[in-house]
């Protein structure tokens, strides 16, 4: 809640009726241009994960114009990409809270295509470290950029979908990754020295495309009139309402609802911890339970996919690619079919519901795995229908922190329990778990799945007592900005 503390001096009041306008928008080719120009980045993050993790073995091979080995690229510098994302959303969080949403998705997106470039030139393996955590930088900046513009420019009614089926965009890109790798580390087509640099120009091709999109795509005008812009703000969403009534061929319903803000320039980065933990414990609790529920649940899988299918069920290692792309493509259908319930049924039901069952269907696999009862079909088949729910809940979690905090600390509460999530995921996740597949012991890999099925099915008993009915709900419903003297109410009749 506001109080008169924060209201600076040399700002003003205002009243404005600019999140009730945007709420109430029909569907239109206008935010398709939004989440083809925004959402997009996730496909590219898919692309950038499964690319380098499936040309390290050519990297490490003689001729290959790199001196690097396979366990360097699937260590260190995965490692050092892990690390970027991280630093990369806590920084570029708080820019994009500091300077605007369109200026960071702009300048993420840039450092990303050149870290990319930078990365296909490499000639040493410093040099190749170097640029995979600035492409972890670039990317992490864009989780926070990106989720605070789309949540802020998506009408409530089709949020919760749109915000599902953007982040489980990363499948597609998974997919097209090791489709990708497959076509240009084959060495009749392009030489050993030659493919795998050819698969990063293509991530940048694909981001050059996206820039294009994206530079159409305008600030949020929730951010515009928090930060004293208020004349920008109303001209910026009387030219959407302009182009949207346009596309859909009637004219928009009148809006009664306001709010009044006191403008500011800027808040301290105190004030934003403050809210998120002292005034939001709750909210910051299940934050935290989700990303961390869901970062040791995928781990579990995906880790040691590979490893698991070689080393008990004979897998070539050359064929392990195919095995992920059925995986991948469980992973996008869940927040494809599912997304939209979360916007129906409810969040509370829907996030609890896909982290208790999938994590419940993780602990039956590890069951029928230790049993001996499973093929390298039948295993995949299983990791699947558990990824198809996990995937609408994690995408869920970050749905959940983009709209269940103030505007004013949207960006930086993404970035961080992105980090929190990523880190977990990233960094304990595969320490614990490398060591628990890689022994071919059955009951070593059944522990394995058993503590991320428990920490999956433990964040949903917590969604279930703490999750926000935000559904269908104006974001300043959901958590008044900082700076409002009043929520959203009916305009009065003077």
């Amino acid at each position: 809640m506001a109080s008169a503390d924060l209201r600076p001096e040399g700002t003003g009041t205002i009243t404005t009726s600019v999140p009730a306008r945007l709420d109430r928008l029909p569907w239109s080719r206008w935010h398709w241009m939004v989440v083809i120009g925004l959402g997009t980045v996730w496909i590219l993050d898919g692309l950038e994960v499964t690319v380098v993790g499936n040309i390290a073995t050519r990297l490490s091979e003689k001729g290959s114009g790199l001196a690097i080995t396979s366990a360097q690229v699937t260590g260190v510098a995965a490692a050092l990409y892990v690390a970027g994302a991280c630093v990369g959303a806590l920084f570029f969080g708080w820019l994009t809270d500091r300077y605007g949403r369109k200026k960071l998705f702009l300048v993420t997106l840039a450092l990303y295509l050149g870290a990319t470039a930078l990365t296909g030139l490499s000639v040493h393996a410093w040099w190749f470290f170097l640029f995979r955590f600035l492409t972890g930088c670039g990317i992490g900046g864009e989780y926070a950029a990106i989720n605070s513009a789309i949540d802020e420019l998506i009408p409530a009614t089709y949020r919760g979908r749109v915000d599902l089926i953007i982040n489980g965009s990363f499948w597609v890109g998974a997919v097209g990754g090791s489709l990708l790798s497959i076509l240009m580390l084959n060495k009749s087509l392009f030489p050993a020295d030659l493919g795998w640099r050819l698969t990063f120009a293509l991530g940048v091709v694909l981001g050059l495309v996206i820039l294009l999109v994206r530079r159409n795509v305008p600030e949020s005008p929730r951010w515009l009139f928090i930060h004293g812009r208020k004349a920008e703000a109303e001209e910026l969403v009387a030219s959407i309402e302009a182009k949207v009534a346009a596309q859909v061929g009637h004219d928009l319903e009148p809006v009664d609802r306001e709010i009044t803000i006191h403008q500011r320039k800027s808040i301290g980065f105190g004030k934003i911890a403050a809210t998120v933990f002292r005034s939001y414990p709750r909210r910051a609790v299940l934050g935290l339970s989700l990303f961390v529920g869901q970062a040791f649940l995928y781990n579990a899988v995906t880790f040691g996919f590979g490893a698991i299918l070689t080393t008990f069920y004979r897998v070539p290692s050359g064929s392990t690619g195919y095995y992920f792309v059925v995986i991948a493509i469980g992973n996008f259908l869940g927040p494809l079919l599912l997304g939209h319930l979360f916007d129906t049924l409810g969040r509370r039901p829907m996030i609890t519901g896909t982290y208790v069952l999938s994590g419940s269907l993780l602990f039956v696999t590890a069951w029928l795995f230790g049993r001996g009862s499973l093929t390298a079909v039948t295993l995949t088949a299983c990791w699947c229908v558990v990824l198809f729910f996990a995937s609408a809940g994690a995408s869920s979690a970050y749905l959940t922190v983009s709209e269940i905090f103030p505007m004013e600390t949207r960006a930086m509460a993404i970035a961080f329990f992105y980090a929190v999530g990523t880190a977990a995921g990233g960094i304990t996740g595969p320490l614990l778990f490398s060591q628990l597949t890689s022994t071919g012991v059955a009951s070593d890999t059944v522990l394995a799945f058993q503590i991320g099925a428990a920490l999956m099915t433990a964040a949903g008993v917590v969604a279930a007592f703490l999750a926000v009915p935000a559904e269908r709900r104006s974001l300043e419903d959901i958590a008044a900005p900082l700076t409002a003297a009043t929520s959203l109410a009916p305009r009065s009749a003077g």
